[in-house]
């Protein structure tokens, strides 16, 4: 009797933190996707002997998949439904690592086996950054800008995770024995597809009632925050990418402590910035907390390419972690504010502006830093250019245009 009593709760009560948690463990899943080949780079080069050329080709095959999947996404989404896409995120991005363990050895072109493993969970991650938001944001809670920051702070501890789990996996023992922990992380988004076959998923607007994508693109809000996303993703990314070599060159580290010091410091204290605002948003305004944040991350990009004592410059870049956390979840609340009828198309495209930012950025610093022929440190000095812009963005926030 009592099992059946219990049985008559749950059909009426929901359990959305089973939908939230599947969604956090989306996030380690994507995190998982983007961080975990570029660890293996030098590993595929000695193993395979792919040049440093086509390795390079590994995250650009990767982003482009993803960005591919943010521009179908806006079309077909709502279509063929939350649930079945978001299974179909976690099942193709498991396959995708666990093709990464075999294919390789398999195909006659260890590369071509390493690019169709990059598609497949490219596809996964690409879904996952399109849907997760959305799926949090039609769940009924409260406070919803601090839960979609604590949320997004996922990611950070899934590249923190990854970062070092690999590190010590690989030093206990060797590298030698990538293709086992590649199946080992393959287990989260395996496991993730049953909470999301069970989870309660609701629809972000009601039939009839979403904005057409025209209608959309011809808000000159929405306009504000596709370039507020760009500037978020670049801000982002472009510090995310570069300082791993930032902090071999002007530290003259190995590339594991490059790899602790840069990247994963600088996961650590975005995911930090996160959870704080997602613990302390009610309290806090969103668009202010973003203004400071914004200032914050142009003084940590001018303190890391201006700074002739190189400890300050990896200060300023473990700082610039904590300035963009929110830069990313607090754009994609804003837009829920003023756009509560956007639906999935708003987030695919909030996605898709993301990515571009992410992909551009860092490409843009990169390149410029060749052009000048100075280092690094002159390509980081026009990344000032991105928080910048956002600051400017904000502050036409503030004042209210439409």
């Amino acid at each position: 009797m009592s099992i059946i009593s219990e049985g008559e709760v749950m059909t009426k009560t929901k359990n959305y933190k089973k939908t939230l948690i599947a969604c956090y463990l989306g996030f380690i899943t994507q995190a998982i996707s983007a961080n975990f080949a570029p660890l293996l780079f030098l590993t595929f080069k000695d193993t395979y002997g792919i040049s440093l050329e086509k390795i390079a080709l590994i995250p650009m095959v990767f982003y482009l998949t993803q960005l591919i999947v943010d521009l179908v996404a806006v079309k077909f989404a709502d279509a063929i439904g939350y649930r079945t896409c978001v299974i179909v995120s976690q099942m193709v991005s498991a396959l995708g690592l666990i093709l990464m363990a075999f294919l390789p050895q398999m195909l006659p072109n260890a590369f071509v086996g390493i690019i169709i493993s990059v598609v497949f969970y490219a596809i996964g991650s690409g879904l996952v950054e399109v849907l997760i938001s959305p799926i949090v944001e039609a769940c009924p809670f409260d406070n919803k800008a601090g839960v979609m920051s604590l949320l997004h702070s996922f990611y950070c501890w899934g590249a923190v995770g990854v970062i070092l789990g690999s590190t010590i996996f690989f030093a206990i023992f060797g590298t030698q024995y990538w293709q086992i922990l590649t199946l080992i992380w393959a287990i989260v988004p395996l496991l993730n597809t049953f909470n999301f076959i069970s989870c309660p998923i609701e629809r972000l607007v009601e039939d009839g009632e979403e904005m057409s994508i025209g209608q959309l693109l011809r808000l000159p809000s929405f306009l504000l925050m596709i370039m507020l996303m760009i500037c978020a993703g670049a801000s982002e990314a472009t510090m995310a990418q570069w300082a791993s070599a930032f902090t071999e060159s002007a530290l003259g580290v190995s590339k594991t402590i490059g790899d602790l010091a840069g990247p994963c410091l600088f996961a650590v204290f975005m995911g930090l910035s996160r959870v704080y605002y997602g613990k302390k948003s009610e309290k806090l305004d969103l668009t202010k907390a973003m203004l400071a944040c914004g200032l914050l991350c142009a003084v940590c990009y001018l303190l890391v390419a201006l700074s002739p004592i190189s400890v300050i410059g990896l200060i300023g870049c473990a700082l610039c972690g904590l300035s963009v956390g929110i830069m990313w979840p607090g754009t994609i609340s804003i837009s829920s504010q003023k756009c509560s009828r956007g639906g999935t198309a708003m987030f695919a495209f909030l996605a898709l502006a993301g990515d571009m930012g992410a992909a551009l950025g860092p490409a843009m610093v990169g390149g410029i830093a060749d052009a000048a022929g100075s280092g690094l440190k002159t390509g980081l000095l026009f990344a000032t250019v991105f928080p910048a812009v956002l600051i400017l963005g904000l502050a036409l926030l503030v004042k209210k245009l439409d």
